[in-house]
Parts: C-alpha cells; structure tokens; sequence
C-alpha cells in the first residue's frame, strides 16, 4: 500500500515568523524511514500505510507543544492500497516520463 500525505503544521501563537518551530518537525521527519519532500506550504510524506501518517502528524503536534499554546495542521491524502513509490511515479506521469 502507499499513502501520500501532504500536511502543513505549525504555531499559530509565535508570530509571522515560525521556521525555527517548523525546523524541529522537518527533523523529525528527515529522521524516518520514509520517502518526503519538504515544500515551501507543507511537507510530502509516503507511507506503507494510514496509521503511519497518522502517528507522523501526532509526533509533529507533539514535538510543537512543547513550545506552542495553539497550533495549526492541514493535511491531504492519497491512499492507492497496492501500489508504492506513487510519490516518483505521480511526478513521472505528469512530465511524460
């Protein structure tokens, strides 16, 4: 299975300029096991499955209260059971690869 996740998180009580907030969950995601792509909204993440993505946005809302009183998370998802590597092959089809 492969599930791409698109999410965007951060502190929504430490003004315009929250990089250093976001910087921590970058790393945290930089630390796993899976495939992802930071982009200048959120972050791309592929996962073997719906749960792992899950525990990915609760470790990152959890790495942001330790500095945050609010904070914010959108989040997409594309769930195709039985594929993987979507997140090359998605890219690939659009640019005729």
């Amino acid at each position: 299975m492969s599930v791409i996740m698109e999410f965007a998180i951060f502190p929504t009580d430490k003004g315009a300029h929250v990089s250093q907030y976001v910087k921590k969950v970058v790393d945290m995601i930089d630390a796993l096991p899976y495939k992802s792509e930071l982009t200048p909204m959120g972050t791309i993440v592929e996962c073997d499955t719906m749960d792992e993505c899950l525990h990915i946005i609760s470790k990152a809302n959890t790495i942001l209260e330790e500095d945050a009183e609010r904070i914010y998370c959108t989040a997409k998802f594309d769930n195709k059971p039985g594929k993987s590597n979507q997140m090359k092959h998605k890219i690939e089809a659009v640019r005729g690869k």
